[in-house]
């Protein structure tokens, strides 16, 4: 005799513990959403959600056998899932400290007055546009960017629109590369960022475009990209750009989003 399945009792802690599983999935689909990853993320979800039926329904051997896939499935994950486990790694260290950090930033600026000038970004970003010279330009937000300022010549030089200018020169030697930008501070030039995996971007987007969105992936930054061959300009912000952006469509994202 078959008999029906009852409905388990659920207490607070039920609850709260299924909407931190489903927050911890929704950060991991943004993540590898967009990337070669995405069809093997929805398999192994898929296996788990088979696993958990199948668990209720009390069939033990088609249990076990999913059981131990999973637990061999672990370390499969770690080897397949090597730069999304990075990035959602890097993703719960810059939220667990954003707080702490823009108060602190909130707090220095009341001291020092020192607020972040974008005027000079955009004189360059749309002069450079005008003669078709390619540039990328990092705007540091509360992440870290030390590493990639790391990869490139330290500069550490105040902003201004015509050293910007300057390092994008096409016979600069300088102009290969990232310029990174913290407050009003040009820190570093010919800087090296990380491209991204995604497979549905538009063929005509080049190394720059990618590379705009691949450091935006795994960081707060705000990053401003040149076309070298149509000199539009687009900004990328959380790994989704914005093409082809005229200047006061640019100044009002900038000012929306770079603090």
């Amino acid at each position: 005799m078959i008999t029906p399945l009852l409905f388990l009792t659920l207490n607070w802690t039920d609850i709260l513990d299924i909407l931190l599983v489903a927050i911890l999935f929704y950060q991991l689909y943004k993540i590898v959403k967009g990337t070669v990853a995405i069809n093997i993320f929805i398999g192994l979800l898929a296996i788990y959600f088979l696993y958990q039926v199948v668990d209720l329904l009390k069939m033990k051997q088609l249990s076990k056998i999913i059981g131990q896939f999973i637990n061999v499935g672990i370390i499969v994950i770690v080897i397949l899932f090597q730069q999304e486990i990075r990035k959602f790694l890097i993703f719960l260290g810059t939220k667990s400290f954003s707080g702490r950090t823009l108060l602190f930033n909130r707090l220095m600026k009341n001291v020092e007055g020192d607020k972040k000038e974008i005027r000079p970004v955009l004189q360059a970003a749309y002069h450079l546009a005008q003669s078709k010279t390619g540039a990328l330009i990092i705007l540091a937000n509360q992440s870290d960017l030390s590493f990639y300022e790391s990869t490139g010549d330290r500069i550490d030089a105040s902003l201004s629109a015509r050293l910007i200018e300057n390092i994008f020169f096409k016979n600069s030697p300088l102009h290969d590369g990232a310029v990174i930008i913290e407050g009003n501070k040009i820190k570093a030039a010919r800087c090296v960022l990380p491209v991204t995996e995604q497979e549905d971007l538009p063929a005509h987007y080049g190394m720059r475009h990618r590379a705009a969105i691949g450091v935006t992936e795994s960081s707060d930054c705000l990053a401003l990209s040149v076309s070298e061959e149509t000199g539009k300009v687009s900004l990328a912000k959380g790994g989704v750009i914005f093409p082809n952006l005229n200047k006061e469509e640019m100044e009002k994202l900038m000012e929306e989003h770079y603090r």
